[in-house]
């Protein structure tokens, strides 16, 4: 038995799998994003760690005997968090998130400093990676940042409270900008640019190798038995991607979550920071992988419907489904940046905008909107995806937003790739977590990585794709007329 824990943004998700590759039990508990000023994203890591406890009280509640099976323990979680501890190991602030947008400064700075630092990093300077945000926490909270001892991800955190050790792996460390990804170490030469050295870093080892063991006392108060391992694990996407057997080379998946995320597998390290393309390591030795990434994708979708008070998504989508397609070509345009953008605009300050409002459009016409521009801004992130060589034939469709299939649909015909939805494919990084933990008690990639059954495919609809061309060359020119409005 192996247990797989996700921290997601909105939710810490804990899943047990069995040798038979069976889920057997999955529970949730969830979280509260901070945003305390314009561009600030934070959460407590206190809060994490009572999510975590409170989940597997009520695991061991339900699961007991299967709790007591558990022989390793995979962690999986949001990237580019940066949680700083000092001395006696005090966390000394709320950790920035992956979509904070304060460090855009610091990021400049940054590349101006160290010209090379995409060909270390293999990624541009964003505001969301976590060595601008100690940048920026350099300037602006000096009397914290001399505290600082130790720099750790969200999901490393949990580890050091799991077992006592300071520990990363490769696919989570490559989203920190301080990572030689190509060489798979820490960058000295990126890590003095935010004035920390590899003594600030925790240890590195490979998502499937043994990390630290789970300490005593937490095994007896969940019902563990003695000596479990904790496997390095692995950023969301690179988990996500375990557990849905996306492990080999031209092996791809869309991700529909609070972000949008396309996600290419390599056989070596490919960089396309022009595109501003990610390109990370892998959570399997020897491996990396290539993602388009921006920030809002499903959550514009819950963004919507709670404004418009519609009472669910798919409630909404059925609304939308419904439109013909002269309603569809009269819709208004939506600019999907609520958070900000990463691929390929690279740029904290963009912002979310209905184009074309009339009288005439309703629930209907908006939601359509703003599922139309999600799908655009995908197909510019694999557009930057093909222009680094890039390809795949069809894509494993993964995210709450995969729950749709006219959603599907729309996106096939847009990116022109067959999307699959497969079965259990909801489980996400908790499942690849919990892979990631049977590897490492010593289990093969070809026994534990499988791809799942096919439960649905959506294919291209040439029809749509044409109809949609005209309104995708009009989101383009919008960005372009607007880019240098954001506040």
């Amino acid at each position: 038995m192996f247990l797989g824990i996700d921290l997601g943004t909105s939710e810490l998700k804990l899943l047990l799998l069995d040798e038979r590759h069976r889920i057997v039990a999955t529970t949730g508990v969830a979280l509260t994003v901070q945003r305390p000023q314009p561009l600030w994203s934070e959460q407590n890591p206190a809060d994490w760690w009572a999510a975590l406890d409170q989940g597997m009280v009520r695991l061991k509640a339900e699961n007991g005997a299967a709790l007591a099976q558990v022989r390793g323990i995979g962690l999986s979680g949001q990237m580019h968090g940066a949680v700083t501890l000092d001395a006696a190991n005090t966390v000394l602030r709320p950790a920035m998130l992956w979509n904070d947008g304060r460090s855009a400064a610091q990021c400049a700075e940054m590349t101006a400093a160290c010209p090379a630092l995409p060909v270390i990093t293999g990624n541009l300077a964003m505001p969301g990676f976590t060595a601008p945000k100690l940048a920026w926490m350099r300037a602006q909270e000096p009397e914290l940042f001399e505290r600082v001892a130790r720099v750790l991800l969200p999901k490393d955190w949990l580890r050091f409270e799991l077992s006592g050790e300071f520990v990363s792996e490769m696919s989570d460390a490559a989203g920190t900008l301080w990572l030689d990804v190509a060489r798979r170490r820490w960058s000295p030469e990126a890590l003095a640019l935010t004035g920390l050295d590899e003594r600030h870093m925790p240890r590195l080892v490979e998502g499937s190798e043994v990390s630290a063991m789970l300490r005593p006392e937490l095994a007896s108060r969940w019902g563990l038995p003695a000596n479990v391992v904790i496997a390095g694990g692995g950023g969301d996407n690179a988990a996500s991607a375990v557990g849905m057997g996306v492990v080999k080379p031209g092996d791809g998946f869309l991700s529909l979550g609070t972000s949008g995320v396309v996600f290419l597998c390599n056989e070596r390290f490919s960089p396309n920071p022009a595109h501003a393309v990610h390109a990370f390591c892998h959570a399997l030795p020897g491996t990396w992988h290539q993602m388009s990434v921006m920030l809002s994708a499903a959550s514009a979708l819950r963004w919507v419907t709670q404004l418009l008070g519609e009472p669910g998504e798919a409630r909404l989508i059925e609304k939308v489904a419904r439109l013909t397609p002269v309603q569809r070509e009269r819709a208004p345009i939506f600019l999907p940046y609520l958070s900000g953008e990463r691929t390929p605009h690279n740029n904290a300050k963009a912002q979310g905008v209905f184009f074309g409002l009339t009288h005439e459009h309703d629930p209907a016409a908006l939601g359509y909107a703003v599922l139309e521009g999600v799908g655009f801004g995908l197909l510019d992130g694999w557009q930057a995806l093909q222009a680094g060589g890039g390809t795949a034939e069809s894509l494993w469709l993964v995210g709450g937003g995969a729950r749709s299939p006219w959603w599907a649909g729309l996106l096939a015909s847009l990116l022109g790739v067959r999307l699959v939805n497969g079965v259990g494919a909801e489980a996400g990084g908790a499942l690849g977590a919990a892979r990631l933990a049977w590897l490492a008690c010593g289990a093969t990639v070809d026994e534990v990585c499988r791809q799942p059954e096919i439960a649905r495919s959506a294919d291209p609809d040439a029809t749509l794709a044409a109809e949609l061309r005209p309104r995708q060359a009009r989101f383009q020119r919008l960005y372009g007329a607007l880019r240098n409005e954001f506040g």
